[in-house]
């Protein structure tokens, strides 16, 4: 009887897949040390944009598109008092919402937005404001990022995290993600590297820090124990000589 062939196993293609495994969990172990430093750094990080409830919160979040969070809320103590639930914003007109956001970047389309998408929350919801993602994003002005902000701010719901442009700035700088990564990779990529239950304060820290120390410009990096530590992707390190 001829002897059988022995077929050597193909231990090429189980190679990468343990370098691959060994990768992530090394860029998940970095991550949640990043995150556990941010927590110290900003023990009191949370959403800085003022509400009281879940459809303040969605005006709000409209408003700040292209806006910095200061602006929004020098004009919504007004525009909520005008307009105290969705049904007052749905009775009344886009030109009366303009008049109390004129300062506001952008002030004629927003109305528009908070008009029509507060007329919908009345006429499909109830006059509440939905709390799953697929039903947010059935409203004007609201994307996927301001419906990541109502979820997790107005209801405690993490459905994603919230990548702006301090989050998709600091997720390049301090290596979370390659540079010229989408915002949709960037999340699915915090996602991936953070425990769901972090989702929502991962944004808050990452925030708060990208407005105190990592500006798009004239950042802290020689100075910030954070920057100095994991931002070694900053693009400003080498004019810094670091």
């Amino acid at each position: 009887m001829a002897n059988a062939r022995r077929v050597p196993s193909d231990r090429s293609a189980i190679a990468p897949a343990r370098v691959l495994r060994a990768a992530r969990r090394s860029d998940q172990e970095r991550a949640l040390s990043l995150f556990a430093a941010l927590k110290i750094a900003y023990p009191d990080a949370h959403c800085e944009l003022n509400y009281r409830n879940p459809h303040e919160l969605l005006v709000a979040t409209i408003l700040s598109a292209q806006a910095t969070d200061v602006s929004v809320n020098k004009v919504t103590p007004a525009l909520f008092e005008r307009f105290p639930t969705p049904a007052a914003y749905a009775a009344s007109s886009p030109a009366e919402i303009e008049a109390s956001i004129r300062s506001i970047g952008l002030f004629r389309n927003k109305a528009r937005a908070i008009h029509e998408a507060m007329t919908t929350v009345m006429n499909r919801f109830g006059g509440r404001v939905p709390n799953s993602m697929a039903e947010l994003l059935t409203l004007r002005g609201v994307a996927r990022k301001t419906a990541n902000v109502v979820l997790s701010n107005a209801f405690g719901i993490n459905e994603g995290v919230v990548v702006d442009t301090h989050v998709a700035r600091l997720a390049v700088r301090l290596g979370l993600a390659p540079s010229g990564t989408p915002v949709a990779k960037i999340e699915r990529r915090l996602m991936d590297l953070l425990p769901r239950e972090d989702w929502g304060l991962a944004s808050h820290l990452l925030i708060w820090h990208g407005r105190r120390a990592c500006k798009a410009r004239l950042p802290c990096c020689a100075d910030h124990p954070i920057c100095h530590q994991f931002g070694r992707r900053c693009e400003l390190r080498s004019t810094r000589g670091a």
